[in-house]
C-alpha cells in the first residue's frame, strides 16, 4: 500500500540524515524505481527532498526541515497507528502493521503496535469503495474532472465534477468538489455514485469558500421529526443516538430529532413496525399510514 510506504520513508528521513535508495528498497521490499516515483510523490506534496550523486551520495530532507521527534507524544503515535489501521480497512493491500513494525526499532518512544482501538471503515461495499475512492485520489492528485450517475430521493442523474476531497462523516464516505451541473459545492455519497470515470479534462483550482469547508452544513437537519417509542424500544434509540436523545414518559420514550433525508427517516421508522407512532411532521404520518395501508392490501 502506497499510504504506508510513504509514510514509512518519511519517518526513516526524519530519523536518519541520509540514506541511499538502495536502503530504502531493501526495507520496505520494493525496487528502486518504485522508491524513486515514492521520492517524487513526497516532493509533490510539498515535502524538500534532496538526492546527492556519487560517493557518499543519497537522500535526505533539506537542512532546516526536520522536525523534534518529541514533538509527537506516544498518545499521539498511537492515535496515527489507529488511523492508519483504519484507513487500511478499504485499501487493497493493507500492510500498515508491518511498516510500523519496520519503523518500531528506531523510534523514540515505545508504541504499541497493538493498538486497544479497532477502526473499521470498511462495508458490504468496500471492493466497489477501495476502486472509487482509489479513482477520486487519483483525479484530486492530477486536478482531472470525475464524472458518474447520481441516484437519490429524486432520482438519478448524471454529473461532472471538481473533486476536492474524500471525506468520511457519519458512517459512510463521501467526496466533496464543484458540481459543474450545479454551479456549486456539492457532497455526494460514493455508496450512490455509479459509473464513475476519470475524465481527461482538467480544472483550475477554486478557493474553497470557509463555509463550505463545514461538512455538517452539506448535512442539514431540515425535518424535524417527533414520535412516540415503545419502551422496549429503548435500547434501539440509545444505540443510534445515545443516552439523552428521548425523554421517558407514561405513554412511552418521547423522541425528538432533526434529519435530512426524508426517504431514510420514513424507512427507519417502518423497521420499528407498531412500535412507534409518529407525532410531527404530519406528512410523514400520513405517509407511513399510506405505506401501511398498502402492505395490509398486497396481504389481502
Amino acid at each position: 500500500m502506497k499510504l504506508d510506504r510513504l509514510l514509512g520513508i518519511l519517518t526513516v528521513l526524519l530519523q536518519i540524515d541520509r540514506v541511499t535508495a538502495p536502503y530504502l528498497a531493501e526495507k520496505f521490499e520494493v525496487n528502486r524505481r518504485t522508491i524513486g516515483r515514492d521520492i517524487d510523490a513526497l516532493c509533490q506534496a510539498g515535502i524538500p527532498i534532496v538526492t546527492y550523486q556519487g560517493t557518499g551520495g543519497g537522500i535526505s530532507i533539506a537542512e532546516g526541515f526536520k522536525l523534534d521527534k518529541s514533538v509527537l507524544t506516544t498518545e499521539e503515535l498511537s492515535g496515527i497507528i489507529a488511523a492508519l489501521k483504519g484507513i487500511g480497512s478499504v485499501s487493497e493491500q493493507p500492510h500498515i502493521e508491518r511498516t510500523l513494525n519496520k519503523l518500531g526499532a528506531n523510534s523514540d518512544a515505545v508504541v504499541s503496535l497493538s493498538e486497544p482501538v479497532v477502526i473499521d471503515l470498511a462495508s458490504h461495499y468496500k471492493g466497489q469503495l477501495t476502486e472509487k475512492i482509489e479513482i477520486i485520489k487519483q483525479a484530486i492528485r492530477e486536478a482531472k474532472l470525475i464524472r458518474f450517475v447520481y441516484y437519490y430521493d429524486k432520482g438519478e442523474s448524471s454529473r461532472r465534477i471538481e473533486p476536492y476531497l474524500v471525506v468520511f462523516q457519519w458512517t459512510s464516505w463521501y467526496v466533496f468538489g464543484f458540481c459543474l451541473e450545479r454551479n456549486d459545492w456539492r457532497m455526494f455519497k460514493l455508496t450512490r455514485l455509479w459509473a464513475l470515470s476519470l475524465c481527461d479534462e482538467q480544472f483550475a483550482l477554486r478557493d474553497i469558500p470557509p463555509e463550505k469547508r463545514d461538512f455538517n452544513s452539506h448535512l442539514t437537519d431540515d425535518i424535524q421529526l417527533v414520535a412516540l417509542f415503545n419502551k422496549t424500544e429503548k435500547h434501539h434509540l440509545i444505540d443510534a443516538f445515545g443516552l439523552d436523545c428521548y425523554h421517558e414518559t407514561e405513554d412511552g420514550l418521547y423522541f425528538a430529532m432533526g434529519f435530512t433525508n426524508r426517504a431514510y427517516i420514513i424507512s427507519w421508522l417502518l423497521g420499528f413496525g407498531d412500535k412507534v407512532v409518529v407525532l410531527e411532521p404530519a406528512d410523514i404520518a400520513a405517509e407511513i399510514r399510506g405505506i401501511a395501508q398498502n402492505m395490509i392490501s398486497r396481504y389481502d
